[in-house]
């Protein structure tokens, strides 16, 4: 239950969430800040919004990738050193980006400021797993969770109070100062957590050949359509949301900005009940209700739409959005705790699975944008459903490596 006896001294346990939960926060913090800048940034270098918009696909593309490299080669040759050295490349390129004087250098420095912070947001679970035992990493990837789940609304407000009293400039200054402080806090406070037994066998490339036996897994493709298409759902949401409701339900922008900021609630609601529920629970069994509430939300959605509207609208985004917190730290604890040798790998894969899949839901509601709310509704429905048969299969085809008992 509690750390492992042959690790250095850690921090207190607040100051290791809070340490932890800033890591994996790169990625909401780094996208989300410097929104409200867009505008300024297209106006300041002299191009069109939409390639300025374009540092957002980037950006999520670097994460994907970064998290994709940095798993196996945490699991070779350690935590502590691929960490450091993916934090001190985002700082870098935060420099990069407040210096760019065109949007091209502009988009080539998010790209690798994503990749680097990439090290940040996928090892922050690894390295709870290394240190506590199944269960109680679960929890402590809740609590977590309930920080980041902050970041979202926090960022373009903080963004936006850094634009008045300085320029887009100054936003990337900010990144520069949060990649700077955590690459000092990381190497004061996070000892290397991969046991030592572990490290550099079998070499690096059959640390990337990983990737193939958990994709060959079905018991592991499950959970990554669990806890991924949850994800997706979300991304549709976030995509869509401000046309719904802005324009075609006549809610003021502060008033979506309320609805934002009581999704983001629910988020934190389902991460701190998971971290109560979770040693009596089990893990199994909250993800199975998380993906049956997100079902049922779905299947509502399209019938609120039509006969109830904005209102009914709210409540099922509300239980579909919050879900996306009940079934991350449960599926990729499931993951880990199934495949514990190559745990980075499968914190990556799942992290990337994630923002795969909801970059994918972002385009499929723009590609099918009628004019109605109904594209938003039936994928989220769709992803809804690809989460349940995820859990399905996972239950179907998992063996004794994924069982987790109650309170371990």
């Amino acid at each position: 239950m509690n750390t492992r006896p042959d690790l250095p001294p850690l921090p207190p346990r607040f100051l290791l969430i809070l340490l932890l939960a800033a890591l994996a926060a790169f990625g909401p913090l780094s996208i989300d800040l410097y929104l409200p800048a867009l505008p300024a940034i297209a106006r300041s270098l002299a191009t069109a919004i939409e390639q300025v918009q374009l540092t957002v696909t980037v950006s999520l593309g670097g994460f994907c990738v970064g998290m994709l490299i940095y798993g196996p080669l945490a699991d070779h040759f350690g935590r502590r050193p691929v960490l450091l050295g993916g934090i001190a490349l985002f700082t870098l390129a935060s420099l990069a980006c407040m210096l760019a004087d065109n949007v091209d250098m502009l988009l080539a420095a998010r790209f690798v400021q994503a990749l680097g912070g990439g090290a940040a947001s996928v090892l922050a679970r690894v390295v709870a797993r290394d240190i506590y035992s199944p269960t109680e990493a679960i929890r402590m990837m809740s609590l977590m969770g309930m920080v980041t789940s902050m970041a979202p609304l926090v960022a373009p407000l903080l963004g936006s109070a850094i634009l008045l009293w300085g320029d887009w400039r100054t936003i990337f200054a900010a990144l520069l100062g949060w990649g700077t402080l955590a690459l000092l806090a990381s190497g004061r406070w996070l000892p290397e957590t991969l046991p030592r037994e572990r490290a550099g066998g079998g070499g690096a490339v059959l640390a990337f050949a990983a990737y193939g036996r958990l994709l060959r897994d079905p018991a592991a493709l499950g959970l990554l359509l669990a806890g991924g298409m949850s994800f997706a759902a979300m991304f549709a949401y976030i995509t869509a949301g401000p046309f719904y409701f802005i324009e075609l339900s006549d809610l003021s922008p502060q008033a979506y900005g309320g609805l934002f900021a009581v999704n983001a609630f629910g988020i934190f609601l389902a991460n701190y009940a998971n971290s109560r529920l979770v040693r009596r629970l089990g893990p199994q069994r909250l993800a199975g209700i998380g993906c049956l509430i997100t079902l049922l939300a779905g299947l509502a959605l399209p019938l609120l739409q039509t006969h109830v509207g904005v209102i009914g609208v709210a409540g099922a985004l509300f239980a579909m959005v919050g879900m996306t917190g009940l079934l991350g730290a449960n599926c990729i604890g499931l993951l880990m705790h199934g495949y514990p040798r190559n745990a980075g790998v499968a914190a990556a894969l799942f992290g990337a699975s994630q923002f795969g899949f909801g970059m994918l839901a972002s385009a499929a509601v723009g590609y099918f944008h009628d004019g109605s709310g109904a594209p938003m509704a039936w994928v989220m429905l769709s992803a809804a459903v690809l989460s349940a048969l995820g859990f399905l299969l996972y239950r179907a085809c998992a063996d004794e490596r994924f069982e987790l008992q109650r309170g371990r």
